[in-house]
């Protein structure tokens, strides 16, 4: 029974995909839902960047593991990333009518800035969107009984055929039913495991010393180590097309702004539900977890609740899992085919760029296919990912729009300042993170921009 419904979830997803791409005329269309998403929807479409397999499935593994500072990163982090962009970048970013986050780079610092964020952008999701693929392969391996890779080959299936039909709108309108379901779901099996428990006191007393602590002890690495987790997701992830697209879909500046803050407060509140639920499922069943912490929760639900709950629960996770995991494609393929195709061939009309979007869509998950099924941990491939955007474009972005002395140089010099180091002490292994070390340097880089004349190389242009 729960098979045939996550079956039936699967086409259903695949039916409003071929249903929405009826609305799609141009790559506005596909990419920003033609900016006409209203409130409820932008909000909706906006809670749902990350409201998936990392909150469900990889945060509450990392805080049954760790306590409450191991989920500093998500979901803290995450709706820090939500709140600032609503409060400093959304109706910025909605004002200069533009496709992708890339457009911003060549209207602010020139072309060769534009390429170079492209160039680094698009790999920086290739984690993110594995991340997406291995969870709903362990989702349909534990319905379906199939093997891990065989999973993995039928989701990346559905969501290229889901994607490519129906583009931001499709995504748009399973968001809304998605958000509906999961919140009603996560509450629902959170209000059975409360009274499971017996409330809030047998696990606050069977917590280990310090699990509920929410800010370190007095100790530089450990403070330091803290800071980058805020900052991974919470920095990190502006500088990304997808919360980009979403922000840009709505359909007036002041309805951004509004759905942003509003999902902020939305996804900080209801992902809090996971760990809630996670900690009194490893309290109840500890020894039934097995060696895969990331099936906590998908795997309490499957032995310990009734079959309508189970439904609504996978049925939601899935389509959770499916809307992320097609804008995440999206983003990377709608970069590639307006800022690097196009930086060479600007003839392109939009039709052939519509064309080159969904091609790339293809392409892009073939290489994910291979991460995923080479990969176990969905948190540190949603890490992975929001770190390569937060040492490189970070602060080009955040110069480019409040500090009128940053040039191209600056940006350039940024950009790549902050991924070399990054990598270098990723290989040494650092005493302190490495996303540190690559945040200074890429503030480093940008200061030095200024040095350069203002001429040339080091011109800037203004928004």
């Amino acid at each position: 029974m729960l098979a045939f419904s996550i079956i039936g979830y699967l086409l259903l997803n695949l039916g409003i995909g071929l249903w929405a791409s009826k609305r799609i005329a141009t790559t506005t269309d596909f990419v920003l839902a033609g900016r006409r998403l209203p409130l409820i929807l932008a909000a909706s479409v906006t809670f749902a960047t990350w409201f998936g397999s990392e909150t469900i499935m990889g945060a509450p593994t990392e805080f049954v593991e760790h306590g409450l500072l191991g989920v500093i990163e998500d979901p803290f982090g995450a709706a820090l990333c939500l709140f600032l962009v609503g409060l400093f970048f959304a109706r910025r970013f909605y004002k200069m009518n533009i496709i992708t986050f890339c457009d911003f780079f060549r209207i602010r610092f020139g072309r060769k800035a534009e390429l170079l964020s492209a160039l680094l952008l698009i790999p920086s999701y290739f984690s993110w969107i594995a991340a997406q693929l291995l969870a709903m392969g362990i989702v349909l391996k534990v319905v379906l009984g199939w093997p891990l890779t065989e999973c993995i080959l039928l989701s990346s299936f559905v969501v290229v055929l889901y994607t490519i039909w129906g583009g931001m709108w499709s995504v748009s309108i399973t968001d809304f039913f998605q958000t509906i379901m999961i919140i009603a779901g996560l509450l629902v099996v959170a209000v059975v495991m409360y009274f499971k428990v017996g409330g809030f006191s047998p696990l606050i007393e069977a917590a280990p010393k310090d699990f509920f602590r929410f800010y370190p002890k007095p100790d530089l690495k450990e403070y330091a180590a803290y800071f980058a987790a805020w900052i991974t997701i919470g920095l990190g992830s502006i500088p990304q097309q997808d919360v980009f697209q979403r922000v840009m879909s709505a359909k007036s500046a002041d309805v951004s702004v509004n759905a942003t803050l509003l999902s902020a407060f939305m996804y900080l509140t209801v992902a809090l539900l996971p760990l809630f639920i996670g900690l009194c499922g490893h309290h109840l069943y500890p020894n039934e977890n097995g060696t895969d912490g990331q099936m906590i929760i998908p795997n309490m639900v499957l032995k310990h609740m009734g079959v309508p709950l189970q439904i609504l629960f996978f049925g939601a996770l899935v389509s959770a899992i499916l809307s992320t995991t097609s804008s995440a494609i999206m983003a990377p393929a709608t970069v590639l085919a307006e800022n690097v195709v196009k930086f060479f061939r600007p003839e392109l009309t939009d039709k052939q760029l519509l064309k080159i979007i969904r091609i790339s869509i293809i392409a892009i998950t073939i290489i994910c296919i291979f991460m995923a099924a080479t990969r176990e941990s969905i948190f540190e491939l949603v890490a992975e990912s929001s770190a390569f955007s937060l040492v490189s474009l970070f602060v080009p972005l955040a110069a480019g729009i409040y500090w009128k002395k940053s040039n191209q140089a600056g940006c350039i010099l940024s950009m790549t300042a902050g991924l070399i180091v990054w990598l270098f002490c990723l290989r040494i292994e650092t005493a302190y993170p490495p996303t540190l070390y690559g945040l200074l340097a890429s503030l480093t880089g940008m200061f030095a921009g200024m040095l350069l004349p203002a001429s040339g190389f080091g011109r800037k242009q203004k928004i």
